[in-house]
């Protein structure tokens, strides 16, 4: 029995915390950008606005985080121009996540991906959750 529990608080901590590891650092005082699309095509709209952003905030720009949900994961690994994309993301300290059920959903490994595209388990819920905590978010 004693081993039962233990077992059971022992994965319990390893999934909780797991879940814990997600989270990204960022100032909460300063203006964080989220932006949750369905289209890979959107990222260089995006970038445009994070540049903006950059120049309007000043001292006041936090972080700009973009989540890649739905059928379009599909078309992120063998995408050329997506690549190159990710790459300027990469230099304005863009971090470009996809999600994890749409991954599932259409068979794309993490392994498949860019290296600088991490995963988040659910999108829509990350999303949901950095919007509590503050970040400007849009759905596009």
């Amino acid at each position: 029995m004693k081993n039962s529990i233990l077992i059971f608080t022992t994965l319990f901590s390893f999934l909780f915390g797991a879940q814990q590891l997600q989270a990204q650092e960022f100032n909460p005082t300063k203006n964080n950008y989220l932006i949750i699309s369905k289209n890979i095509q959107q990222l260089n709209p995006v970038l445009l606005t994070a540049k903006s952003l950059i120049t309007e905030d000043k001292e006041d720009y936090g972080d700009f985080y973009v989540i890649i949900c739905g059928k379009t994961v599909k078309d992120i690994s063998n995408n050329t121009n997506f690549k190159i994309l990710l790459e300027e993301a990469k230099t304005l300290n863009i971090k470009v996540f996809a999600c994890g059920i749409s991954l599932k959903k259409f068979n794309i490994t993490p392994k498949q991906l860019p290296e600088n595209i991490s995963v988040t388990e659910n999108g829509i819920l990350y999303g949901l959750q950095l919007t509590k905590k503050g970040f400007i978010s849009i759905t596009i």
